[in-house]
């Protein structure tokens, strides 16, 4: 019995036209790079294998792009085949919990006419979005499935490069006037 059958799911005969590229080769070799799930802290990857991640994101990247290209995601190719030209020592991306905590965004709240950047893919041309918003602005929607990879090896914002494992400073408060005088509170004292 097929998961469809067993899950009463009507077999939809229209293909779904998609421009998102199987990223399994991609994400194989961010395992052989990523030293943070690593036993040893001395571990470095080596470059080649560094050179070969940000090349297979690239080639996926560039099978999305559509005729014509420019834009954004000219930009994140040019970028990833520098990094492969001389790739860094090591994956500076974001980690998994950082991923799962990127706000979601319902689909009662997108408009026919948003897609994502990276695809071009309207969002809900898809059945079920997983759109997230990045912590940099609040127009910043991406699929999930696309700015995984891309902030998986590197922790900014493809839109306007702000790094988004920087912490905000809280504001200060403001101090009371009671305060400033050097006048303590009865019940503080």
């Amino acid at each position: 019995m097929s998961y469809e059958v067993e899950h009463n799911i009507k077999n939809d005969p229209t293909p779904q036209h998609t421009r998102r590229p199987d990223l399994s080769t991609f994400f194989s070799n961010l395992e052989l790079v990523n030293t943070s799930t690593t036993q040893n802290s001395n571990a470095t990857p080596m470059p080649a294998d560094m050179r070969a991640v940000f090349i297979t994101l690239s080639d996926a990247f560039r099978s999305m792009r559509q005729e014509g290209g420019g834009g954004l995601l000219d930009s994140l190719i040019e970028s990833l085949e520098a990094d492969a030209d001389s790739p860094p020592r090591e994956v500076q991306g974001v980690s998994d919990a950082f991923l799962d905590e990127l706000d979601r965004v319902p689909k009662k709240s997108l408009k026919q006419a948003d897609s994502c950047p990276i695809c071009g893919n309207p969002f809900l041309d898809d059945k079920f979005p997983l759109v997230v918003r990045l912590p940099c602005h609040k127009n910043h929607l991406f699929d999930l499935e696309c700015i995984a990879p891309w902030l998986k090896l590197h922790a900014t914002c493809p839109m306007d490069r702000k790094n988004l494992l920087e912490k905000k400073e809280p504001p200060l408060p403001m101090k009371e006037e009671e305060e400033e005088d050097g006048e303590y509170d009865e019940m503080f004292a």
